[in-house]
């Protein structure tokens, strides 16, 4: 029989259902909200993911268009991760101070206002404008999509169903690849880039206006002691047909001083804080270094390739032959991040977070030592090394660090520093991503392909190395076991 007992937010969530007809239930089936949440959530990574690959391929046009040197080349790849990295911790704090659900708005209407900057511009600067402001967009959703899933749905399916919506960056940078060799089919001209982005405007509005129907999260609203709101916000999560519960009585957050702290200044003052960043931005830093390295960088690698075989482009109609080969080879290997995300989906509860990000870590070097020798070699045998070990490392890198960096850091943290941590831990990361996007055109002219790759092995190994010392498992374990945990610490 349902009482007035007051539990914790956590205890509401993983609880599963007692019906009045006596239905066995063996957990707890999503609501409706719930739902709703992991939909406006997974459309955010969708763009993520789009977006970014989308520039990728984009870039070649760009360089066209305003005849960019290699340095301007390697400022319109790497500016929207500035911008993410600007966006993540921003946002992120903002997230722990102002409330989940605000910021995951802000965020997308900050992503409108500039892919319609991005659409108009009129010359070069505006451009790099544009891609900053959606970077910043595009990092605020980094800490925020995580969170407003992980805290409101049950713990044990937590990792996946974060994963499930992180797959669509994947399912995003496919889509967006094709799409965008779609128009690149459909026009011969190098302006086309432009309509690019407006395909992604008017699902951008659609998914602003979904964002506006979801609740705060309640882990956030009882650590800012918010016990009233909280109870509220908890009961439209758990409404069902019938309705279980029927009553939600709260424990009210009994830690006053931590409502809120000494910002993200907290997150090195303890040894346990500062363990926690080291394990979730090292790794995450060398992750990024080779995922958006290669990622953005694939379409010009492959004309790279395809240059040295067929002779450069003489003409417009030459150069976007040459782009449009690129697209399609890189849509393909596409499907393999695709791959590597669903098994990372089936895998993380089972297997664990920390074997699958060490071994995935060791298969990325093992796809890039490949493409090395790929890179090495002639004719189609090289050709075909290089296309298999790029298949390689999408899989395994999608399997392993580029799924779980992002599920450990938004995991590992207090309620209290979750965003601010996940939203860091994410930035430190994207300082790899704009090191390795910015530097790789001129590197490629410099030193070559092979010393390239190489030197990608060296970063995917020590993120498998620093995930080993700093290893901190949380498969299983439940936000309010980490919360008080961390206030346990500090007494």
């Amino acid at each position: 029989m349902e009482t007035t007992e007051r539990k914790t937010v956590q205890r509401y969530i993983d609880e599963t259902p007692f019906w009045a007809d006596g239905t066995p239930l063996s957990h707890a089936p999503m609501t409706g909200m719930q739902w709703r949440i992991w939909a406006v959530s997974a459309a955010g990574k969708f763009f993520e993911g789009g977006i970014i690959f989308m520039t990728g391929v984009a870039l070649p046009l760009i360089v066209k268009t305003y005849s960019l040197t290699s340095v301007e080349a390697g400022l319109v790849a790497s500016t929207p991760l500035l911008g993410i990295l600007v966006g993540a911790t921003g946002f992120g704090r903002l997230a722990d101070l102002l409330g989940r659900r605000f910021v995951f708005i802000t965020d997308m209407v900050v992503l409108v206002a500039f892919l319609v900057l991005m659409i108009v511009a009129p010359n070069f600067s505006i451009v790099l404008l544009a891609l900053f402001g959606i970077g910043i967009a595009l990092g605020g959703d980094y800490p925020t999509a995580h969170l407003v899933i992980s805290e409101c749905i049950a713990a044990r399916h937590r990792g996946r169903m974060v994963l499930a919506a992180f797959s669509f960056q994947a399912l995003g940078a496919l889509v967006g690849t094709i799409a965008s060799y779609l128009v690149l089919s459909g026009d011969e001209t190098t302006q086309v880039w432009r309509l690019m982005y407006a395909t992604v405007l008017v699902p951008a509005l659609l998914i602003l206006i979904g964002r506006l129907f979801i609740i705060e999260s309640p882990f956030w609203l009882i650590a800012h002691h918010k016990t009233v709101e909280a109870e509220f916000a908890l009961y439209r999560l758990m409404k069902r047909t019938p309705q279980y519960p029927r009553k939600i009585a709260l424990k009210p957050h009994m830690k006053q001083r931590h409502a809120h702290s000494l910002g993200l200044l907290e997150l090195l003052r303890s040894p346990e804080r500062r363990r926690e960043l080291a394990f979730t931005s090292v790794p995450w830093f060398f992750q990024d270094i080779a995922t958006y390295g290669i990622g953005l960088s694939m379409p010009l690698l492959f004309l790279e390739v395809l240059g040295e075989s067929s002779g450069p482009a003489r003409n417009v109609v030459g150069h976007l032959a040459q782009n449009v080969m690129s697209a399609r080879i890189t849509a393909v290997l596409d499907v393999f991040l695709v791959l590597g995300v669903v098994c990372a989906v089936l895998l993380a509860d089972r297997v664990r977070r920390i074997p699958l990000q060490i071994w995935g870590f060791v298969g990325c070097a093992v796809g890039l030592v490949i493409a090395c020798v790929g890179v090495i070699s002639d004719g189609v045998v090289g050709f075909s090394m290089l296309f298999a070990g790029l298949m390689v490392f999408n899989f395994m890198c999608n399997v392993g660090p580029n799924a779980q960096t992002y599920l450990l850091a938004g995991e590992v943290f207090p309620t209290r520093l979750r965003a601010s941590g996940a939203g860091l831990a994410a930035s430190c990361g994207k300082v790899g991503a704009v090191g390795s996007a910015f530097l790789f055109p001129t590197v490629l002219l410099a030193l070559g392909l092979e010393l390239f790759l190489l030197l990608l092995v060296a970063t995917s190994l020590l993120g498998a190395f620093f995930t080993w010392v700093w290893r901190i498992e949380t498969t299983n374990r439940t936000f309010q076991e980490i919360d008080q945990a961390a206030d346990k610490a500090e007494d």
